[in-house]
């Protein structure tokens, strides 16, 4: 019975029937229902008074080195903040004096607009540069509009547009041009006007191009009168026109009016400068070039419409800034997108003015000079206008129309300050 009762586990695991240990005194030794907080089962330091002062002596140092470490940590957080002031200072200083500032995201905006009024006169020379050429020089007119005559040609064998043209040259047929019609033995042959008659034109036309060892065959010849040339050209400018029109009330509808004149300008600004540069050297302009500058307003508007966008949407989430200062953020966060664009097509152009053949090489060369156009118009034309028109955020902001604001309506009844004086 002695070793049950010097047992603490057995009187533990082995409760009598009344709810004790087996040992009369067994209130002294509870059972423990809550883990214990150092989770090695020893209760020395809460019974222990000495471990308990220490521990006491303890917590106050504790919190005294808390307390130091606190103040040591606000110190150190207000120097870091006083240094951060200063770069942050520093910074704007040099951002100012180079005419930008530091934007949203710790962003350097580049100072596009810090040179806006040269490249407005630059932009300016260029215009009345290209309107001088075009009416002193005039545009070397291909067969499109000049007329002349047209003819499907088949060779038995692969022919190359270099010996036809050479061919031409050598039987009185100057000022040639060939084209391939899918394969490299249907071609089309494009003559300066000649003589009405079919016949006699479709025998010389045979001898002419007749190659060594490769048989000709002419299968339709057309004569384009002048006046038909007259009604493509007249259409042709219509056309650009009318696109420009079209250009005008989207962009009016879709941004600003402010925003839409300066994209027709830009656009206006393309077209001219690449006909400018076709009446300055005397590039044959046919219908391909034609084409080649509708396809470029296209992407000169679509590279505007981009720029755009991200003026429309700084104005309405930036505060604090001016809107030269927005617009210089707009066109840095669109700069990557705009050299990443200009770079692929550029490759695509020179792939073609370089491979393409006699048939896509002035339509690669209006690209091309439309191209570096129409890059430099985005940037500084279709921006720089809108802000001399005075464009604001005002502009961008959705504002209450009267009719839908809210009435303040007062009821005033008798008997309420009848009920009041009683």
């Amino acid at each position: 019975m002695a070793i049950d009762k010097n047992n603490p586990l057995e009187q533990q695991n082995n409760p009598d029937r009344n709810g004790s240990n087996g040992d009369s005194n067994s209130g002294s030794t509870r059972r423990r229902n809550k883990p214990r907080r150092d989770g090695k089962g020893s209760n020395t330091k809460t019974n222990n008074p000495t471990t308990a002062a220490s521990g006491k002596n303890k917590t106050r140092r504790g919190g005294q080195n808390s307390q130091a470490l606190t103040t040591q940590t606000a110190e150190t957080s207000t120097a870091i903040d006083q240094s951060q002031l200063i770069s942050d200072a520093a910074e704007d200083a040099a951002a100012q004096a180079e005419g930008g500032i530091k934007a949203v995201g710790n962003q350097r905006i580049i100072p596009f607009m810090k040179i806006e009024k040269p490249m407005a006169i630059l932009s300016l020379l260029m215009v009345i540069g290209s309107i001088i050429a075009i009416a002193v020089n005039g545009l070397n007119f291909g067969l499109d509009f000049t007329g002349g005559v047209s003819a499907d040609v088949r060779y038995e064998q692969p022919a190359e547009q270099v010996e036809v043209v050479k061919a031409l040259a050598d039987n009185g047929f100057d000022d040639a041009v060939v084209q391939y019609l899918g394969t490299r033995q249907e071609l089309l042959v494009r003559l300066p006007p000649q003589s009405d008659n079919i016949d006699g034109l479709n025998a010389s036309l045979s001898a002419a191009l007749a190659l060594p060892n490769n048989t000709v065959e002419i299968s339709n010849v057309n004569i384009i009168g002048s006046q038909v040339g007259n009604e493509v050209y007249l259409n042709s400018v219509m056309s650009l026109v009318l696109a420009l029109a079209c250009m005008l009330g989207y962009v009016a509808l879709r941004f600003q009016f402010k925003l839409s004149l300066g994209a027709v300008l830009s656009l206006f600004h393309d077209a001219i400068v690449t006909i400018g540069v076709f009446a300055l050297f005397g590039f044959p302009f046919d219908l391909t070039v034609l084409a080649a500058i509708l396809a470029l307003i296209g992407y000169s508007l679509n590279d505007t419409i981009v720029v755009y966008d991200r003026i429309r949407e700084n104005f309405r989430r930036v505060r604090g800034i001016t809107p030269r200062q927005t617009i210089d953020l707009s066109l840095t966060e669109t700069l990557r997108r705009t050299i990443m664009t200009i770079s692929t097509v550029l490759l695509v152009v020179l792939a073609m003015l370089f491979l393409g053949g006699d048939g896509l090489y002035w339509f690669s060369v209006a690209l091309f000079i439309g191209l570096l156009a129409g890059t430099y118009s985005s940037t500084y034309i279709a921006s720089s206008i809108p802000l001399r028109m005075g464009l604001s955020r005002d502009d961008f902001v959705v504002k209450v129309k009267p009719e839908f604001e809210e009435e303040i309506v007062t009821f005033n009844d008798p008997k309420m300050f009848e009920q009041d004086n009683i």
